[in-house]
């Protein structure tokens, strides 16, 4: 009641919509939340798999996860009209903490904690995400992306191999480190006063059912190839991630070696802005395609190579063509993205990681039923090839400056 009899003015002040936060907000504001994630990374498998003891039985938790990260993203939306975004996304902050402490006990409560912080993920993804579709013109999502991952990368290059350094020096430091930074994630999320986005009239008719836009969703191809693209390039993450260290464990390669190639591969994210420059002079078709292509190829040849040496090479060399995938592999989605579908178009696009998260466990615990991890790679590259052959029908100038597109007509002929 009282809220209501609050002016609108005084709810949204003029001076607070004159502080409109801009893209060097939102990267730093998801730089600060990878350093949770960038020092858990590589943690989490090994942490699973010295508490399970058995690859099947780390898929089999993982899978249970991603179904309960999947139904968390789908209800966001209905649960935003109800709690305000700036308090959705300081309840997924909280949830890092909270992970951060179950971690820090040890034992199964490895499993607390991988659920507290894959829910916080999703919840300040879809916030995030929502956030930047209010502020940031279209044009602008290449230059914000890309510059979400350089303010990363620094995390991402140093977490992982740091967070297993730290896991062997004491099994709960990591996740100490993880509360610490939760907090820092929280101060910096205020300080920045995001607020609850765009001030949005109310709605003259009554707000639809919470999974009625999936019907919208699934009405437009391409929400439907951009979202299939955003699913595949993150199975190629899990397969690098989760099962390339327990492939280097079961192979007598050394302990600590998926966190150090996973650093490594972040390193890629330092050059980033190159890789932006060379998808504005091409286009965003040709970066997806050939970052599926080689990604494909590399998880191929890991698949089939006899020395388990030589498919980490492979491997390692295909995530730099998963980093080219980050960069331009979400920009067909978010690009077709209606304006007045933004926060429930946010919460389908971030399922995505959700439902990788039981795609990839799920199929990897069938295939080790019948071959060894070597089998999930095979699979891994065989969904990224598919989706090479998919992304062959975007737009040829898709992500093209309008000023920069020229029709690409042959030639006509000399009559002479």
């Amino acid at each position: 009641m009282f809220e209501r009899s609050i002016p609108e003015w005084l709810r949204h002040p003029p001076a607070a919509a004159a502080h409109r936060p801009g893209i060097r907000a939102f990267a730093t504001l998801s730089g600060v939340e990878v350093m949770i994630r960038g020092t858990l990374l590589s943690v989490f498998p090994l942490a699973m798999y010295g508490a399970l003891g058995d690859a099947r039985a780390v898929s089999t938790v993982y899978f249970g996860v991603g179904l309960a990260s999947l139904t968390t993203g789908m209800l966001l939306p209905w649960v935003n009209r109800r709690i305000p975004r700036r308090w959705l996304y300081s309840l997924g902050a909280s949830l890092y903490a909270l992970g951060g402490i179950c971690g820090t006990m040890g034992g199964l409560w490895i499993v607390a904690a991988l659920i507290a912080c894959t829910l916080a993920t999703v919840t300040c993804f879809i916030c995030l995400n929502a956030y930047v579709l209010d502020y940031v013109s279209k044009n602008d999502l290449g230059r914000t992306e890309t510059l979400r991952m350089f303010y990363s990368a620094l995390s991402w290059t140093a977490g992982p191999v740091t967070g297993v350094a730290l896991w062997n020096l004491w099994p709960a430091l990591p996740f100490l480190i993880c509360i610490g930074f939760a907090g820092v994630l929280l101060a910096v999320f205020w300080a920045l006063r995001l607020g609850n986005g765009k001030l949005i009239q109310r709605a003259r008719q009554p707000a639809p059912n919470p999974l009625a836009y999936l019907g919208r969703f699934l009405k437009q191809k391409r929400l439907i190839g951009g979202w299939l693209f955003a699913v595949m390039r993150s199975c190629g993450w899990w397969g690098y991630i989760v099962y390339l260290p327990l492939y280097a464990i079961e192979n007598g390669l050394p302990e600590g070696l998926g966190g150090t190639l996973v650093s490594m591969t972040n390193g890629f994210l330092f050059v980033s802005p190159l890789m932006l420059r060379w998808v504005q002079r091409t286009s965003v078709r040709t970066a997806v395609r050939c970052g599926f292509a080689c990604a494909a190829l590399g998880f191929g040849l890991a698949a089939l190579s006899p020395a388990p040496a030589l498919a980490v090479a492979c491997l390692f060399l295909a995530s730099g063509f998963l980093i080219l995938l980050d960069i331009s592999g979400g920009l067909p989605f978010l690009m077709a993205v209606k304006p007045s579908e933004r926060t429930e178009m946010a919460a389908i696009y971030s399922s995505f990681r959700d439902v990788s998260g039981i795609l990839t466990p799920g199929v990897a615990a069938l295939v080790l039923l019948v071959a060894p991890i070597q089998g999930i790679f095979a699979v891994v590259g065989a969904g990224l090839f598919g989706m090479f052959l998919l992304s062959g029908r975007l737009h040829p100038m898709l992500g093209v400056a309008p000023n920069q597109r020229h029709p690409r007509r042959p030639p006509a002929r000399n009559s002479a």
